[in-house]
């Protein structure tokens, strides 16, 4: 019987119109999961320190180099309906941790994989599902009784988790330098346990090298000052945040307006010079030095504002406007009328700057800053672009670790951890689930072993060796520097050192993670896999509801269209 017909009396009945795509049962799954696995194995090479770049070429030439798992996966052409669905695990981890991507589709691909050879033994689709929620939801809680606390004033820990988070990129050869950028930036912008990213402003600019990279305890703009006879920098600035025009308004009703004789006309344009001469008076008063305004200023008025000395830029971008308020302290006022001294920002200079031949103006050294920016410099385009990838992925993984409060060692060790305790559980089940529980520690050891496959070191011996360290009796004896007390390495810190092929104790050597990258890719990734494990049936539907899967492309298993 041909797909979409039914049999009535020998007559066949058509449901679905003749040529429709229609894949059923374990050949859905099997399609699905092939593609799923072919996107994971597309980022699982840029994992780690020892990682490789890709090339991304469009049809225009552009090119874009990276090591980033979401930027990796977003401009690749994908076509297949499953293997969107690692997209979107990717994107749930850049949105909600901004770090840890590659590990999530890496881990999502691999939970399919074992599910695969469950399928091929009969085991039901549904059994694996609930084997696979009973197994994430006791990886989270491993996780978090191995995890340790880590504080605002751990300065220390916390470039170590944004050094480790930009090893293995472009930015690693300044990744000190740009660590230390990062959590002064994060630091400096926290109120109360909350960090919002956006006020965070990253400002590209080719030139020098990483290495130049700076923060700026304030705001960067990509404007110049609208005036020659405007001063070019103002120091212990006063700034004024202005979200209305310096322009005559125009009526909002068509108006005539007859002038018959040259007097006439004088004084018509007199009151408008007076009208705009007043308005300037009105900023003046105030007692500003700087103004930012967030629409037009009319060419009478810049005249007025540099005779009084006033520093002016115009058309500022309404987030940038937002900024300079949370910078300087300043209030964003809509009538000239009502700006006062009170609604003033401070800062210590306000200065344009010629960048890449570009000018730029620099509001800096804010008493109190709640928004900063971070001035990222390199050699190319390509390296800039790269670095502003590694600056996000670090602000994320310093924002999670302070906002949870909790980290863990990296090299693969808290995944190792939970690979053991989950075999350990799986046996208080005597269902099938326990070969699903068995599968999911399995598929946790993805990362350890991808780790030392993409340095060139045997996954299997490291697996072997790394298992044995974590079970076994044997004790390091590690030495503080701080307090100089000397203390027993814990089990659950030994992971693999790609660079001399050994295993040891991470958190020791400076590789920390924050735990809601692990706990946020074990949800996203196993959640994913049980979505796609449920699916038996794919049929080219017609129009979908928003955010519904596109039609099922032709080609069968494999990657469909994702070349």
């Amino acid at each position: 019987m041909t797909n979409g017909q039914a049999q009535l009396g020998g007559q066949p009945i058509l449901v679905l119109p003749e040529g429709t795509l229609r894949t059923l049962g374990k050949g859905a799954q099997h399609t699905n999961i092939a593609a799923a696995k072919a996107v994971a194995d597309a980022v699982r090479t840029t994992l780690g320190p020892k990682g490789m770049d890709k090339m991304l070429v469009d049809n225009l030439g552009d090119i874009v180099i990276t090591n980033d798992g979401v930027t990796i996966l977003e401009e690749m052409q994908i076509e297949h309906p499953a293997a969107k669905m690692l997209v979107e695990v990717a994107k749930t981890q850049n949105e909600e941790v901004g770090d840890g991507t590659t590990t999530a589709a890496v881990l999502a691909g691999e939970l399919l994989k074992r599910a695969e050879d469950l399928l091929e033994q009969n085991i039901h689709s549904t059994v694996i599902t609930r084997g696979y929620k009973i197994a994430r939801e006791k990886a989270l809680e491993i996780l978090d009784k191995i995890s340790e606390k880590i504080e605002l004033e751990d300065i220390e820990d916390l470039v170590k988790i944004a050094i480790t988070s930009m090893t293995g990129k472009s930015a690693e050869m300044a990744s000190e330098h740009l660590a230390k950028v990062v959590v002064e930036a994060v630091r400096t912008i926290m109120e109360d346990k909350e960090i919002d990213k956006e006020n965070i402003k990253l400002e590209k600019k080719q030139g020098g090298s990483a290495e130049d990279t700076e923060l700026i305890k304030g705001v960067i703009i990509d404007k110049e000052v609208i005036h020659p006879g405007m001063p070019k920098k103002v120091k212990y600035a006063k700034i004024a945040l202005l979200d209305s025009s310096l322009e005559i308004e125009k009526t909002e009703t068509d108006a005539q307006i007859r002038i018959t004789s040259p007097d006439q006309l004088q004084s018509f344009l007199d009151q408008e010079e007076k009208i705009l001469k007043d308005m300037v008076n009105k900023v003046a008063l105030s007692g500003c030095n700087v103004l930012f305004c967030q629409k037009g200023i009319d060419d009478v008025a810049q005249h007025y504002l540099a005779k009084k000395g006033v520093l002016t830029a115009r058309r500022i971008k309404k987030s940038d406007m937002e900024k300079l308020a949370r910078a300087t302290g300043g209030n964003i006022v809509s009538n000239i009328s009502d700006l006062s001294e009170d609604d003033l920002g401070e800062a210590g200079i306000v200065e344009e700057k010629k960048i890449s031949g570009e000018e730029m103006m620099f509001v800096r050294n804010c008493k109190n800053p709640k928004a900063v920016s971070i001035l990222i410099r390199g050699g190319t385009e390509h390296v800039v672009a790269e670095v502003e990838r590694a600056i996000e992925d670090a602000i994320g993984a310093v924002s999670s670790a302070l906002e949870v409060g909790k980290i863990v060692a990296g090299g693969g060790a808290p995944e190792e951890v939970v690979a053991r305790e989950l075999r350990e559980f799986a046996q208080s089940f005597s269902g099938r689930e326990q070969l699903a529980i068995k599968a999911f520690a399995d598929a946790m050891e993805i990362i350890p072993k991808t780790l030392a496959e993409n340095a060139g070191l045997d996954p299997l011996d490291m697996l072997t060796e790394l298992r044995s360290a974590q079970e076994g009796d044997r004790k390091v004896k590690m030495h503080d520097t701080k307090t100089g007390k000397t203390y027993d390495s814990k089990k659950e810190h030994y992971g693999i050192d790609v660079y001399t092929g050994k295993i040891v104790d991470m958190k020791a050597k400076g590789v920390i993670e924050p735990l809601k990258i692990k706990t946020q890719a074990i949800k996203s990734a196993a959640e994913a896999a049980e979505m796609i494990l449920r699916i038996d049936d794919i049929i080219s539907a017609g129009k979908l509801e928003k955010g519904g899967m596109p039609p099922m492309p032709p080609g069968g298993p494999g990657m469909g269209g994702m070349y």
